[in-house]
């Protein structure tokens, strides 16, 4: 992945959270960190 990618995809999930916190109101980060925890518990499970 080169910088400007990796920069341009930053940029895209920033800009999605911040419409999702104005206007869109679907709580992408509580989905996300649901989800992240529920990764983890999974992981953790085949360690």
């Amino acid at each position: 992945m080169t910088t400007p990618v990796a920069l341009a995809l930053a940029a895209a999930l920033a800009a999605l959270l911040l419409a999702d916190h104005l206007w869109l109101g679907w709580d992408l980060p509580v989905h996300l960190g649901r989800g992240l925890s529920r990764l983890i518990e999974y992981m953790a499970f085949w360690r």
